[in-house]
């Protein structure tokens, strides 16, 4: 059975929580292909919430097996948080397995981040500080530990004394820091956290693999978002690992002939958090008025989002990104209220038109948004079951959204909830 790969086309935030959840009902597996805690997924079921950092959203289907896959970087101890919370809210976690091949967390990785960004001073990326880059880099260069190193405590000590030695050096001559106790990581890493994590590592690959030849539904959810790519987003201000399509059949060990749909989030206006270019920044009341109505902070770190209009430019070039089969639309409800509504379709770079994102960095920082201008609705979405329930001014902005991107909307959501979403 193909696979289903579920992203966000903009800057991460768009909901991709809640649509996973919704698709999973149809589901036998759910894996988390890349990130870290860094992002988070909020779903609403009645009247509770629940913050996901790193487990896959599936987990709140009871027939649901999810996977943290060999692309995800783990803290164990967060881990084992996120589980013991959701357990005692009644969410079973023993199905949960973690791939032996997934990159540790260690204390240094959390140290470097917050000193590097804090060195980096005005130009700082605006990491989450939870040691989520630094990881990748040992990973890119071949120093990391992996959370199997964590079930053969010769291997686990010989690569932390060769991380620390270079770790320790850097902390103590560069930034003038404390150096850190090789003992005690390794009594926390092996003695308290792998007797816990054990259970959970198995061969994640294998067992997606012959999901998919059993027939079974598999789906295949990132954090953050494409334009947080490594490769294809905003450089530098973009996340460590590759949210695209593409990351999630490394970040999985799915090929490419096994997926069949890509479902590409997007939000009804744009959001992102901390530095780096944004066209349509909404920096005025209008802005105010997203943030407040979206509820737009961080699940995790609590940072207010920074605002700004749809951009089409954008959404069009996620789609031929990741070959988006379909788009999601959410927090359409979000727009309700407003007189106009702004759509970014193209850029002006001194009197020259783009209609397609800027190959140079440079330019993307100085595009202005060319909009054009639809006229708002007032009612309120929440209740909306069908497309003949929506207004006439929020069909035509769908409309829209379908004509530049050229790609079919199947879903909208029209609130926080579980079930407030419209298939169309």
């Amino acid at each position: 059975m193909p696979a289903t790969i579920v992203i966000g086309t903009q800057w991460g935030d768009e909901g991709k929580g809640k649509l996973t959840d919704l698709f999973a009902k149809d589901m036998s597996y759910v894996v988390r292909y890349q990130g870290g805690h860094n992002a988070g997924h909020t779903i609403v079921v009645g009247e509770e919430s629940f913050a996901l950092q790193l487990v896959p959203s599936g987990v709140l289907y009871p027939h649901i097996i999810p996977i943290i896959g060999n692309g995800v970087v783990v803290d164990p101890a967060v881990l084992l948080e996120e589980c013991q919370k959701l357990n005692s809210r009644g969410i079973d976690t023993s199905k949960l397995i973690v791939s032996p091949n997934a990159h540790l967390i260690m204390p240094y990785h959390y140290e470097l981040d917050k000193l590097s960004e804090r060195m980096l001073g005005r130009n700082k990326l605006g990491t989450t500080k939870r040691g989520i880059g630094p990881t990748y880099a040992d990973k890119a260069s071949r120093t990391g530990l992996r959370v199997q190193d964590m079930l053969d405590k010769d291997i686990f000590m010989q690569k932390l004394e060769a991380a620390l030695r270079e770790k320790n050096a850097v902390l103590s001559k560069v930034y003038n820091r404390l150096n850190l106790d090789m003992h005690e990581i390794a009594d926390l890493y092996l003695n308290q956290l792998a007797p816990r994590i054990a259970p959970m590592v198995q061969d994640s690959v294998g067992i997606i693999h012959d999901a998919l030849e059993n027939g079974e539904n598999v789906m295949l959810e990132g954090a953050q978002a494409t334009f947080l790519d490594l490769d294809h987003g905003t450089y530098p201000f973009v996340t460590s690992s590759n949210p695209t399509a593409g990351g999630a059949c490394v970040g999985a060990g799915v090929g490419p002939m096994h997926i069949s749909r890509v479902v590409g989030i997007a939000k009804s206006y744009v959001t992102r958090v901390g530095a780096g270019p944004f066209p349509t920044e909404l920096t005025d009341e209008t802005g105010e008025l997203l943030i407040e109505s979206g509820h737009e902070y961080g699940t995790n770190t609590g940072r207010k989002r920074r605002p700004g209009w749809l951009d089409l430019v954008m959404l069009s070039h996620a789609v031929r990104l990741s070959s988006v089969s379909e788009i999601a639309l959410t927090k359409l409800d979000v727009l309700s209220g407003l007189d106009t509504i702004k759509v970014c379709v193209a850029y002006d770079l001194d009197g020259e038109k783009y209609t397609k994102v800027p190959y140079q960095q440079t330019k993307f920082h100085l595009a202005k948004p060319i909009y054009e201008q639809l006229p708002g609705w007032n009612k309120d979405l929440g209740s909306s079951k069908t497309k003949a329930d929506l207004p006439k001014e929020a069909v035509d902005y769908i409309d829209l959204i379908e004509h530049y991107a050229k790609t079919k909307i199947s879903f909208v959501g029209v609130g926080p909830g579980r079930d407030q979403f419209i298939p169309l």
